[in-house]
C-alpha cells in the first residue's frame, strides 16, 4: 500500500550515514504514448541508448486498427479495360486517317519521294530567210546531270567520277574545273546537279560509255546559226535559260519556243523501276519564222558598210534595203556586229539593232518630204523659180547653206539638186498660215514620230514634237531636217513611199510562219496608205534624179545603164556626250530603176571622223554597191529610158 506520505508527495527519508544507497526502481517515461526505459547509464554510450530505444519502438505493440477491407477487383478490371480501349482508339483513330481520310496525299508524297521528273525542251523553231535557208535553227544536244545521292549509296568516289568527266566537259573538252564538278558531284543534299549544258551528242555518247551509274543525259536542243554572224543583230540570240534576248529572237520568243514537255518515272536511289511505268508529256515543238531578208543581199550590205565604217572611221553604220512595192525588208545590216556563237567577245553595245533603236537628225533627206508637201498642196512644181540669198534671217536665228554663196535663182528641182537649206526655208514659207501644222501633218503621214511596224526590241519612233512645241528657230530648222529624229528604216520607208507612186506601205520583216508539219501561215498583209498623189510622187521622182547627177551632190551614187533617184544627207549630230551638237550624220539614201522603182537602199553612218564626212562623198558609194549587187542578184534589168533634163537654175 502507499504510505502517507509517499501520497502527499513528501521526500523520501534521508539516507543515514553509512547506511548502504538503495537501488531506485526504473521510473517509466512516456514517449508517443509508449513506455520508454530511462537513458542507460554507465559504460553504455548515446549511440547504443538510441538503437534500443528504435527497437522498443518497434515491438512496442501498436494501437488497435480498423478492419483491413479487400478492393474491388472488378472496378480495376474496368478502369484497365478503358485505358486499353483508349490507347487502341488512338491507334484506330490514326489509322483510319492513313488509310482513309488522307490516304490519297500520303501516297502521293510517297509517290513523289521516289519519282524522278525531268523537262522535255521543246524543239525552238527556226528564223529562215526569204528563201527558206536558216538563218538560225535548232541542233540536237544534251544537259549532263547527276544524282549525288545515288553515286553515295552506290558508294562510288565524286572525285573519280569528276576526273572522268571533266576531260570530255568544256570547250575546248578538258577546260571544266574538276574541284567544281567534285563539289557538284559530292552534295549529297539534292539529287539533282547540272554538270554541263547543251553538250553535243557525241560528248554524250563518250559518257555513257564511261558507265558512270548517277550521271544522266536530258535532251536539250540549242540554237545554232548556220550562216555565221550573217545578220545577227537582226536575228538577235538566245539566252542561257533558253529565252529569245534580241532581235527576232527576243520579239517573236512566245511564236519560236514552243511548249516544253515532262517525263517522270519511279526510282529507287535513283534506279528505275520497270514495273511502275513512265509518264511522258510529249513537248509542243515552236513554229518557225520565214522572213523577207535576203541572204545574198545582207551579205553584200554588210560587207559594204564594214568596210566603209573602217574607212571613215565612223562610230557606227546602217544599211536598209527594202521593195517599196511590199515593204519587205531585204536587208537591215548594222557596223559594228557581232557573232551570236561567241557572246562572251561582243561589245554589249553592238547587240541591238541600230537600224532602229539609233534615232538622229536626218539632215538633207527630209527636204524630200518638203518638196512633196508644197507639190501636192499646188503652191510649187519642178520648175518653180526661188530666189536664194546667201543667208536669211527666221525666228532670231540667221541660216545659210553648207558653202556660203551670193543670191542664187534656181528652180525648186535645183533647190533639191543643190540641197539648198535657204531654198527649202523660202519653199516651206509658201505653205500659208498654217504651214506649220501642214508640214507636220505629212512628215507623220511619211510614218516619223511613230513605230515602224516591225516590232523589233529596242526600237525607238524618233522624236517630232506637236507644231505648238516647235521654237522660233524649229519651225525653220525642221523643213530641211534638223530639230527632228526619226531611226534608218523610218528615213528608208519615206523614199518607198515616194517610188510606190505615194503609198506608203508599212514596213516588214516576217513573210509567214511555218509549223512543225511544214504548213506555212503567211503573214497579215501591211497597211497601205495613200500619202501623196502618184502624180507628185512622180514628179519628186524626177527632182530627185536631177540629185544623182554631175548636177547635184552625189554623182557618185549613179549606176551604169541605171536610172537612179535619191537624196544625200549632212547633218549636224546632236552627241549627249558633250551636250550639244559635234560631229555628222552623213547618209544617202535612193532608188532604182527611178522610172520603175523596185529597190530602195539608205545608208547612214554616224560620226565619220577620217575624211570627209558629206553624204555624198562616203554614203552614196555604199549606196552604188550595194545597190548594183541588189539589182544584178535580183535580175533586175535596166529600163532603158534615159533621165529627164529638168533645169536647176533660171
Amino acid at each position: 500500500m502507499t504510505s502517507e506520505r509517499e501520497r502527499r508527495g513528501s521526500p523520501p527519508p534521508r539516507r543515514q550515514p553509512g547506511q548502504p544507497a538503495k537501488k531506485r526502481p526504473a521510473t517509466p517515461v512516456r514517449a508517443e504514448n509508449r513506455l520508454v526505459p530511462p537513458p542507460a547509464r554507465g559504460a553504455q554510450s548515446a549511440k547504443a541508448a538510441a538503437q534500443r530505444l528504435r527497437r522498443m519502438a518497434v515491438a512496442a505493440p501498436s494501437a488497435p486498427s480498423k478492419p483491413l477491407r479487400l478492393g474491388d477487383p472488378m472496378r480495376r478490371l474496368r478502369i484497365v479495360l478503358v485505358v486499353i480501349a483508349f490507347v487502341f482508339s488512338l491507334f484506330a483513330g490514326r489509322l483510319v486517317q492513313l488509310q482513309a481520310v488522307n490516304s490519297v496525299n500520303y501516297g502521293a508524297a510517297a509517290s513523289a519521294e521516289r519519282t524522278q521528273d525531268y523537262v522535255l525542251t521543246a524543239t525552238r523553231g527556226s528564223i529562215l530567210d526569204s528563201s527558206g535557208q536558216p538563218l538560225a535553227e535548232s541542233a540536237d544536244a544534251v544537259d549532263i546531270t547527276a544524282d549525288p545521292v545515288q553515286i553515295s549509296t552506290l558508294k562510288q568516289d565524286p572525285a573519280v567520277y569528276a576526273s572522268k568527266l571533266a576531260a570530255l566537259l568544256g570547250n575546248p573538252p578538258g577546260s571544266v574545273d574538276v574541284a567544281a564538278l567534285r563539289g557538284k558531284l559530292s552534295n549529297v543534299t539534292t539529287r539533282y546537279v547540272l554538270l554541263a549544258k547543251q553538250v553535243t551528242p557525241q560528248v554524250w555518247s563518250q559518257i555513257k560509255a564511261l558507265g558512270l551509274s548517277g550521271v544522266y543525259g536530258v535532251p536539250d536542243a540549242r540554237t545554232v546559226y548556220p550562216s555565221g554572224a550573217l545578220a545577227s543583230n537582226l536575228v538577235g540570240f538566245v539566252n542561257s535559260s533558253g529565252k529569245g534576248a534580241a532581235g527576232l529572237e527576243g520579239a517573236y520568243d512566245g511564236v519560236l519556243a514552243g511548249r516544253g514537255g515532262r517525263i517522270s518515272y519511279q526510282a529507287a536511289d535513283g534506279i528505275e523501276i520497270p514495273a511502275a511505268g513512265i509518264n511522258e508529256q510529249a513537248p509542243m515543238p515552236g513554229t518557225s519564222i520565214e522572213t523577207t531578208i535576203d541572204s545574198s543581199i545582207q551579205w553584200a550590205a554588210q560587207k559594204a558598210i564594214d568596210e566603209q565604217v573602217a574607212a571613215s572611221r565612223a562610230e557606227s553604220g546602217t544599211v536598209v534595203v527594202m521593195d517599196p512595192r511590199s515593204g519587205a525588208v531585204l536587208a537591215l545590216a548594222t557596223s559594228p556586229s557581232y557573232d551570236q556563237s561567241n557572246l562572251a567577245a561582243a561589245d554589249p553595245a553592238a547587240l541591238g539593232d541600230r537600224a532602229v533603236s539609233e534615232v538622229y537628225e536626218p539632215g538633207s533627206v527630209a527636204k524630200v518630204i518638203t518638196m512633196a508637201a508644197a507639190i501636192q498642196q499646188g503652191i510649187a512644181d519642178p520648175g518653180t523659180r526661188v530666189i536664194v540669198p546667201g543667208l536669211i534671217v527666221r525666228g532670231g536665228t540667221t541660216f545659210h547653206d553648207d558653202t556660203y554663196h551670193g543670191t542664187e535663182q534656181l528652180t525648186l528641182t535645183g533647190v533639191l539638186a543643190e540641197s539648198s537649206n535657204i531654198g527649202t526655208i523660202e519653199t516651206a514659207d509658201r505653205l500659208g498660215p498654217h504651214r506649220d501644222q501642214t508640214l507636220y501633218d505629212y512628215l507623220t503621214a511619211f510614218g516619223l514620230g511613230r513605230p515602224t511596224g516591225l516590232n523589233l526590241p529596242g526600237e525607238s519612233p524618233g522624236i517630232l514634237a506637236v507644231p505648238s512645241k516647235w521654237s522660233g528657230s524649229q519651225r525653220y530648222t525642221i523643213p530641211f531636217g534638223q530639230g527632228l529624229s526619226l531611226n534608218a528604216v523610218q528615213a528608208t520607208s519615206v523614199f518607198a513611199t515616194i517610188a510606190n507612186a505615194g503609198v506608203r506601205v508599212t514596213p516588214n520583216l516576217v513573210k509567214g510562219y511555218v509549223d512543225a508539219n511544214g504548213k506555212f501561215t503567211p503573214a497579215a498583209t501591211p497597211v497601205r496608205t495613200q500619202v501623196v498623189s502618184p502624180q507628185t510622187a512622180h514628179e519628186v521622182e524626177q527632182m530627185m534624179e536631177s540629185v544623182v547627177s554631175e548636177k547635184g551632190t552625189a554623182p557618185a551614187a549613179k549606176i551604169a545603164g541605171y536610172r537612179v533617184a535619191g537624196k544625200t544627207g549632212t547633218a549636224n549630230r546632236y552627241d549627249s556626250r558633250c551636250n550639244g551638237y559635234c560631229g555628222y550624220t552623213a547618209s544617202f539614201i535612193g532608188f532604182a530603176p527611178a522610172d520603175n522603182p523596185q529597190l530602195v537602199v539608205s545608208v547612214v553612218l554616224q560620226n565619220p571622223t577620217s575624211g570627209p564626212h558629206f553624204g555624198g562623198s562616203i554614203a552614196a558609194p555604199v549606196f552604188q554597191k550595194v545597190m548594183s549587187f541588189a539589182l544584178q542578184s535580183l535580175a533586175i534589168p535596166p529600163t532603158g529610158t534615159k533621165p529627164p533634163d529638168l533645169p536647176v537654175t533660171w
